[in-house]
C-alpha cells in the first residue's frame, strides 16, 4: 500500500464532486432553455442532467476482502461512469400563448428541471467536496508529522 493511496482516493473523489457542482450548476443555467437539441425536426427544451458515480474498485466483495487484508489496498476511490439524462420526469407545461414554442393551445414544454431539487443536490455535493479537502488536509498533516519525526 501505498503512502499516497488515501491522497489518490481523495483526490478521485475531488474530482467526482467537482463534475456533479459543474453538471448541476449546468442544469440551473438552463432552467428556462426551450430550444435544446432537435429530435425528429423538432426542438425539445434541455433535459435535466445528473451524475452516475460508482467505485473504482467494484463490489462490496471486493472491499471486505481489501479490508480484510486479502489484497494489498483498501480502496481506489471513486470514479464518474455515466451522466443520465432524465427521461423519467416529463417536462413542464407552462401556459404562455405570446412565446415562440407555444404549441396550438398556448403551451410551452418547459425543461424537466426542479430548482429545489438542484439547490439540494448542490448543497450536497457542496459538503461531500469539503469533507474531502478536510480529509486531504488532515492527510498532509499527518505526512507532514511523520516527515518530521525523521528528522
Amino acid at each position: 500500500m501505498s503512502v499516497f493511496s488515501s491522497m489518490n482516493t481523495t483526490t478521485s473523489a475531488l474530482t467526482a464532486q467537482r463534475l456533479r457542482m459543474d453538471v448541476i450548476s449546468s442544469n440551473i443555467a438552463n432552467i428556462d432553455t426551450t430550444r435544446a437539441r432537435q429530435v425528429n425536426g423538432e426542438w425539445e427544451p434541455y433535459r435535466r442532467k445528473t451524475v452516475a458515480l460508482a467505485s473504482s474498485e467494484g463490489t462490496f466483495s471486493s472491499f471486505l476482502n481489501k479490508a480484510m487484508g486479502k489484497s494489498d489496498s483498501p480502496g481506489n476511490g471513486v470514479k464518474v461512469t455515466k451522466i443520465n439524462e432524465d427521461y423519467d420526469t416529463p417536462f413542464k407545461l407552462v401556459y404562455n400563448p405570446s412565446h415562440p414554442d407555444a404549441n396550438e393551445d398556448g403551451y410551452v414544454r418547459m425543461p424537466n428541471v426542479d430548482l429545489l431539487k438542484e439547490m439540494v443536490d448542490l448543497i450536497s455535493a457542496t459538503r461531500s467536496y469539503e469533507a474531502n479537502v478536510t480529509v486531504l488536509n488532515a492527510n498532509k498533516s499527518m505526512l507532514t508529522k511523520a516527515l518530521e519525526i525523521g528528522k
